[in-house]
């Protein structure tokens, strides 16, 4: 773990990464918008087609309408909540009326052409020509790319990048594809203007299967309520083609209404053909009865009877009125009743056929109605599906609530009949006088007129299903015909762009951040100091390419600022004293300038009131000569520790850079490096010039690596150790440290070298030095990208 001190949290330090790399958030959004561009001109437009219509008599289906659906079931209410407009919205969401619309506008198939950077889809005056699909084949998918058709005169080209080879066609004959058959024909309502500057002879075309383009249109089709206590349903659907969308809506509402209207009328047609067929029974048997009462006259040489009848018979009328009305009633129940009996569910009851039964007619309308009911419910769901099961319960509780009911009124009108029958007997007797011939017309006269009243009633209620028909009208009214929004679906422009510049800053955001929290290096001065409470005298800066790496006579670089900032932070750690000031220049691993500031730092505090030695102590791996290649075999301290009696002119080298710093080269290197280091003489060096100079500069061994610099760290007055931005580990503090814990290093200060301008710890807008000019943001953006 990496020793940090408690410190407040400084906000300037958190976006100080952000706000140094500006360019690439610019640089980014830019590209993004690029893109973002790029794929608004390659998105089709996608409209907004909208509709809205009124449903008639429809009612908002309540909170309580699962409870309520109870006492349907239990008390016979089963009209109510059937006609909701909940169940209208999913009607119009219907495969069957979706399927239907598909079928007759043949939409299953789409034309584009190409046009710029997308596709534009054809419809109706803009499409050349028309595919019919004939046939589909039984295959597991359809072509998931599509096909190109290039139009050749009186025939045209199929291909796909699916198949083998092109398929030839001739329009108006049937083409066999691998997944359909299909027919093309010309388009005579096609207008060319339509399709300026288009190839209007390379078009694309798009086939899926009729289930899946079904299914596409269900998803894609929108129905709601305007608003939450009206009747009145929006309806809308996205399309790239305006025309294709304003159609599919316009047929949907008129699909609507025609399925409205023929679950209207069935009901009618049912009672017409019932009526139809009974009048045809009841006309022969009144021409059997009319024809008996023709030949009884003739055997009985009967003309005219009315008048004596009238006489005889003027206290009987009121029974045979009577009784007229109770056979007829009679008659009509059990035709109802029978009717009933050889009927299933699924099928509507005979209404308004003139019984005066009350009860009866009004369970035989909501009868019909629960009926029609459950087939809407069949379109959509299967015998199985509990609403139609419910529904079938519903229905057989009624039927058998309505046979009960004919048959107690069947009961009750005997009785009356008998009654009336009774009374006419009694009549009967008390006329003995009349002539039984009398007697048996009287009857069939009676049959005559029985069957003339329910003859001309059943006549009079067909013409009343009739006329029911004739005046049906549409369930829904068109309140706003299929138009076209201004505003688009797609592409949304504003926010593409917004989500491309968004995206723009983030992705150098998250690089940012993920690269300073997966970072293991040290970058600047707050970071050696949340790791540890060793002074960081100066931090250096990083030398481009082609600067020069060594400070010169009278340089007001920022570099030579640097190490005169050092020099102006060292001196109050060093000691006080006549002799030379030992200053070591280590490190952790090799490769982090120590060597850099070792020559920078003698060639800095060499001036003509300072002398300064600089010894390349690192004789492992020995880097001073690189800066002054032609002492690259140059005598030095090695052959010095070998042999203390060696000529001190041999080692000591004047530096070509300044005359005031002379420098003692690495020299040969040893085969045994620790043992000349421990030897002793290493410390005779540095008493020989202890009062020669006024600085001496030893350019030691990296510290991790090997132990030579701890050999002889006690003779120093101060150690400068040097890391490197973004080079040096954050665990290498914790290395340092613990030295600096031991004592093994003593007066310790840190140098950060090779930092960045964007990373130094104070700021880089004005630099080092007063020669040092801020560069304008131009020249600053071209010397990052170049």
């Amino acid at each position: 773990m990496y020793k940090a001190k408690q410190k407040e949290i400084n906000v300037g330090e958190i976006i100080k990464p952000y706000i140094s790399k500006w360019w690439w958030f610019l640089l980014s959004v830019l590209l993004m918008i690029l893109f973002g561009i790029f794929y608004i001109k390659t998105v089709a437009p996608v409209y907004n087609i909208q509709s809205s219509v009124l449903i008639k008599d429809a009612k908002k289906m309540s909170s309580a309408s699962g409870d309520f659906s109870v006492l349907q079931s239990l008390g016979g209410l089963s009209s109510m909540g059937t006609n909701s407009i909940e169940n209208e919205i999913e009607i119009f969401k219907s495969k069957q009326i979706v399927s239907d619309v598909l079928k007759k506008q043949n939409l299953q198939t789409s034309l584009y052409v190409k046009q710029g950077l997308h596709h534009l889809e054809l419809y109706k005056s803009s499409a050349p020509i028309k595919v019919i699909i004939v046939n589909e084949k039984e295959v597991e998918q359809g072509p998931k790319k599509p096909i190109e058709i290039n139009l050749k005169g009186n025939s045209f080209v199929l291909s796909s990048k699916e198949w083998d080879q092109e398929i030839k066609g001739e329009y108006n004959r049937t083409i066999n594809l691998p997944f359909a058959n299909i027919i093309v024909t010309k388009n005579p309502d096609f207008k060319p203007s339509t399709l300026n500057k288009l190839d209007k002879n390379h078009l694309f075309l798009n086939y899926s299967t009729f289930e899946a383009t079904v299914d596409s249109y269900q998803e894609a089709l929108q129905v709601n309520l305007v608003e939450r206590e009206a009747t009145v349903i929006a309806l809308s659907i996205a399309s790239q083609n305006k025309e294709k969308g304003k159609d599919f809506l316009n047929n949907l509402v008129y699909e609507y209404n025609h399925d409205a209207v023929k679950d209207k009328n069935k009901e009618s047609e049912k009672t017409t053909q019932f009526i139809d067929d009974r009048i045809v029974i009841i006309s022969k048997e009144l021409g059997d009865v009319e024809d008996k009462k023709e030949n009884y006259k003739s055997q009985n040489n009967i003309v005219d009877l009315q008048t004596e009848a009238r006489i005889n018979l003027q206290t009987k009328e009121v029974t045979k009125s009577k009784l007229l009305t109770l056979g007829t009633q009679l008659e009509l129940q059990n035709i109802l009743l029978n009717f009933l009996n050889n009927k299933d569910l699924k099928e509507v009851l005979p209404v308004n056929i003139g019984i005066e039964n009350g009860d009866a007619a009004k369970s035989i309308l909501e009868y019909n109605t629960l009926v029609m009911r459950r087939n809407n419910l069949l379109q959509n769901a299967t015998p199985e599906n509990p609403m139609v099961k419910e529904a079938d319960a519903q229905l057989q509780a009624m039927k058998s609530s309505i046979r009960q009911s004919l048959s107690k009124s069947i009961t009750a009108i005997n009785l009356a009949k008998n009654a009336a029958e009774s009374e006419l007997n009694n009549s009967e007797v008390k006329i003995g006088s009349i002539p039984a011939q009398e007697k048996v017309f009287r009857n069939i006269e009676r049959q005559q007129q029985l069957k003339e009243s329910l003859y001309l009633l059943l006549l009079q209620k067909r013409e009343e299903a009739a006329i029911s028909m004739a005046i049906t009208v549409e369930k829904a009214r068109i309140v706003d015909s299929a138009y076209v929004l201004k505003k688009l679906v797609a592409p949304q422009t504003k926010v593409i762009l917004l989500i491309a510049v968004l995206i723009g800053l983030l992705i150098p955001a998250v690089y940012i951040y993920l690269k300073i929290l997966l970072n293991t290096t040290i970058t600047n001065k707050n970071d050696v100091a949340k790791l540890s409470s060793t002074k960081v005298l100066v931090e250096l800066p990083h030398i481009n390419k082609g600067d020069n790496d060594t400070v010169q006579l009278n340089d007001l670089s920022p570099l030579a600022e640097a190490f005169r900032i050092l020099i102006t932070n060292f001196k109050f750690l060093l000691p006080k004293k006549d002799s030379s000031k030992i200053i070591y220049v280590t490190s952790t691993v090799k490769g982090e300038g120590k060597t850099f500031v070792s020559v920078n730092l003698a060639l800095t505090l060499a001036t003509p009131k300072h002398k300064v030695l600089l010894i390349g102590a690192d004789i492992r791996n020995p880097q001073l000569q690189r800066y002054n290649i032609e002492k690259k075999n140059a005598k030095g301290l090695t052959d010095f520790l070998y042999d203390p009696e060696i000529e001190l002119s041999e080692i000591i080298h004047q530096s070509k850079r300044n005359n005031n710093c002379d420098v003692i080269f690495s020299g040969t290197i040893p085969p045994n490096p620790t043992e000349l280091l421990s030897n002793g003489n290493f410390k005779k060096l540095l008493d020989i010039f202890g009062n020669q100079y006024d600085y001496i500069i030893i350019d030691t061994a990296p510290i991790m690596l090997v132990t030579d610099t701890l050999l002889y760290s006690e003779y120093s007055d101060l150690v400068l150790y040097v890391v490197r931005s973004e080079v040096t580990r954050k665990d290498f503090i914790e290395f340092s440290d613990n030295l600096i814990a031991e004592q093994q290093l003593k007066n310790v200060g840190f140098v950060i070298n090779d930092v960045s301008a964007n990373n130094f710890g104070y700021g880089n807008k004005y630099g080092y030095g007063y020669s040092a000019m801020e560069k304008k943001w131009l020249q600053k953006l071209k010397d990052k990208l170049f």
